[in-house]
């Protein structure tokens, strides 16, 4: 049964623009969405994936879209501007996932990963922002990764792409704030979705790796299944972040990244400390 969107709806409702949103979670935040009465323009580079949705909700808008290619992102916030009237949440979520060691990844891999990860968002953020400040609100959310706090062996082309959407991300929110624009980094654990699957890309193997490859095989069919979210779940969890009156710079999502992540920052500020006195001797004179 197809949607009719009521015009009180319209009123109350929010206006998404979501990028890879044909599966994954990028997909479940489309539909939690729509369900919910909101208004979405939801993109994607196989826009059939979506034909379901489309036949269901008249207040979904498909666009099919490449986030490598800069006048198409600028295009398709447009075409939602003009279908929508104005944006309220912009979700940069296409990417994917390189594997490999940093010696097995080429330099074309890891360029095709900045590509997606890094400019795709920059693309579409730059695209959104002139809307959004022209409404004088709207909210940025950038689907990271615990990765971006964190990093683990044979994915550093992938934390490279995260870690600068990290720092990038954090810049955008102190220069767009003034202009009542909210940025948000949501950072995912491990969660059932095909992310590790087709969805990624992976280096030529070497076999000095193998071992490591094995031993991370082996931690992730250990790994409780009660640790792999639920994609419906993290939906859920993006609504209530997105209508938060203060939503957070930063929130992870899942149960992992709440058990890993604070250890990981304690190591770092126990480091810092116990080579606080060559911080200060390299920097050349003491005291004010």
């Amino acid at each position: 049964m197809r949607h009719e969107v009521l015009p009180s709806e319209v009123l109350m409702s929010k206006v998404w623009f979501v990028t890879g949103a044909g599966r994954g979670l990028g997909r479940e935040f489309v539909e939690a969405a729509l369900e919910r009465g909101d208004r979405v323009a939801a993109t994607a580079r196989d826009t059939a994936a979506l034909a379901d949705l489309a036949s269901r909700f008249s207040s979904l808008l498909v666009i099919a879209l490449d986030v490598t290619q800069r006048d198409a992102c600028f295009a398709a916030i447009e075409q939602a501007h003009a279908r929508f009237g104005r944006l309220d949440v912009v979700v940069n979520n296409a990417g994917y996932g390189l594997f490999g060691s940093v010696e097995e990844i080429t330099a074309a891999q890891l360029q095709r990963q900045l590509d997606v990860n890094l400019f795709g968002v920059l693309h579409v953020t730059q695209a959104a922002l002139p809307v959004l400040r022209a409404q004088g609100a709207g909210h940025i959310v950038q689907i990271s990764t615990v990765g971006g706090v964190a990093a683990f062996p044979l994915l550093g082309g992938y934390h490279a792409s995260k870690w600068a959407l990290e720092g990038l991300s954090e810049s955008l929110a102190q220069e767009v704030a003034p202009f009542g624009i909210k940025v948000t980094l949501v950072e995912p654990g491990p969660f059932g979705t095909d992310w590790a699957g087709s969805s990624a890309v992976h280096a030529a193997p070497q076999p000095q790796y193998d071992p490591l490859r094995e031993a991370r095989a082996a931690q992730g069919l250990h790994m409780p299944k009660s640790l792999i979210g639920e994609p419906g779940a993290a939906a859920r969890a993006l609504l209530k972040l997105v209508d938060a009156e203060a939503p957070p710079l930063r929130a992870f999502f899942g149960t992992l990244p709440t058990m890993i992540v604070p250890q990981i920052y304690k190591d770092r500020l126990a480091t810092w400390e116990a080579w606080k006195s060559l911080a200060i001797e390299a920097n050349g004179h003491q005291g004010g």
